[in-house]
């Protein structure tokens, strides 16, 4: 069995939380912050601010441009604090997405912290290592590097 994943990105924002939150909490932004070369595509429709039970469906290309659907439903929210994705359907066994907001001084800390499973077994263990974690870091530093362009750097 393929073990449990966890990627966490901490980012300084100079912004209020209200900005930050208006952002990053509007489904629609997402693809501001992914890289091209993922095709990333949202499907649904009127999408608006994050709620609780809200499903959120794309099309990617995370494999050699190979198209994947993926599903993911918004379970918490907490203005001004969290909300969390978890994947319905898509590439994980698992997929668990924090999303939180700290106020400090100067602006917002937003912290990401990512739980994922890997399907295939000991193969998704190999794929982890080979290609995987190297490309959701390379996801989370291009979101980094986005994000400081819209927001600026302290």
């Amino acid at each position: 069995m393929s073990k449990v994943y966890h990627l966490n990105t901490v980012q300084f924002l100079p912004c209020s939380m209200d900005k930050a939150w208006e952002f990053f909490s509007n489904p629609a932004n997402l693809a501001t912050i992914t890289p091209d070369n993922l095709n990333f595509k949202i499907l649904s429709k009127n999408l608006g601010p994050v709620y609780a039970g809200q499903i959120i469906e794309y099309n990617v290309h995370p494999i050699l441009g190979i198209p994947l659907y993926w599903m993911t439903e918004i379970t918490h929210v907490e203005k001004h604090r969290f909300f969390v994705d978890e994947q319905r359907f898509g590439p994980y066994v698992m997929w668990h997405h924090q999303h939180h907001f700290k106020e400090v001084p100067g602006g917002v800390e937003m912290t990401d912290i990512v739980h994922y499973k890997l399907p295939f077994w000991f193969l998704g263990d190999i794929a982890q290592v080979l290609f995987v974690k190297k490309q959701l870091k390379g996801i989370f530093d291009f979101r980094v590097k986005k994000v400081d362009e819209l927001f600026g750097t302290k």
